[in-house]
């Protein structure tokens, strides 16, 4: 099949290399223009570039696809089918009805579940079990188009969100090609998403990884794990930031949350509903990733201190 690729991070490398492997042609790919990275703001190629380059496929990089350039491009290229993984953009009805197969899109979740931009991370914040990849027909909507394959998987009780995203990718690239055989044979029945089941992922922003400890500490421990390792959950300690890279709910006595209970070889803070939130893995404002020991070696923290 004569294919076109939109797609712009890691993420999206596993299916491309997958479908540069195939045997497939991929005649392009489309991703998100460069941009500037690190505290010099080096202008840095997004990674599917950087593979389409590897393996002489053209590639575009348009700031819209809605000046009618984009449109004309794929024209010229005649895919059979456009695969849409992670790209970022939001296709035009012209682009999505011009390809024989129309346009795919793997999206990382079990919809109608989890649509938009943050998939991975709101299924573990949520307090998910389980999730998995869906392959769509797209169409104007946001992650509403007609379901052609899904593939489930559990969620580990310690994942973070950095290691779903890695395993999702993989089984993302496996599920795509798998679909574009079936489309090819004739063999995918589409199923209509239920609207009823629909809810969103949005985009994360830091403000929202802020701990409020008045929540209970098994919802404070998916936060932990599903805003790892952006924008990192949270909270302030004596007027400074510290970063929670890893923590477990545990039971607790106190009632009044937002306090130190323990800081002799562990730091654990009362949360809601009479549980509390054992810090193992931080990383103060201005410090390197450490320990809670580490920490508490060179730094007293006196029990019932306040949080925020």
């Amino acid at each position: 099949m004569r294919i076109v690729f939109m797609g712009t991070p890691d993420y999206s490398v596993k299916t491309l290399n997958k479908l540069i492997n195939s045997g497939h042609e991929v005649s392009a790919v489309f991703a998100q223009p460069d941009k500037p990275v690190g505290r010099k703001r080096i202008l840095t190629p997004p990674p599917t570039k950087v593979v389409a380059e590897e393996n002489n496929i053209k590639v575009y990089q348009p700031n819209t696809l809605r000046d009618g350039e984009a449109f004309r491009i794929i024209k010229e290229l005649n895919p059979d089918i456009i695969v849409v993984v992670a790209y970022g953009k939001i296709l035009p009805k012209e682009i999505l009805d011009f390809p024989k197969y129309g346009c795919i899109n793997g999206h990382a979740s079990l919809l109608p579940k989890y649509r938009g931009a943050s998939p991975i991370q709101w299924a573990i914040v949520s307090g998910e079990s389980k999730t998995g990849i869906t392959v769509m027909q797209m169409d104007e909507g946001m992650d509403t188009g007609d379901i052609l394959k899904t593939v489930t998987t559990e969620i580990g009780e310690e994942e973070t969100a950095e290691e779903l995203f890695e395993r999702l990718s993989f089984i993302s690239a496996d599920i795509m090609l798998e679909t574009i055989a079936d489309i090819e044979k004739g063999n995918i029945k589409p199923i209509k998403q239920n609207e009823a089941d629909a809810t969103y992922a949005p985009i994360i922003n830091k403000e929202m990884a802020h701990l409020d400890f008045n929540e209970d500490a098994y919802t404070l421990a998916n936060k932990v794990r599903g805003f790892y390792s952006w924008p990192c959950a949270y909270f302030i300690l004596e007027g400074k930031r510290v970063k929670v890279i890893k923590a477990k709910a545990v039971k607790s006595s106190v009632s009044e949350a937002s306090r130190v209970i323990e800081s002799n070889g562990k730091l654990i803070i009362s949360c809601g509903e009479n549980t509390a939130l054992q810090l193992i893995t931080i990383q103060p404002e201005g410090s390197k990733e450490m320990s809670v020991s580490q920490m508490l070696n060179g730094h007293k923290i006196p029990i019932g201190t306040k949080v925020e």
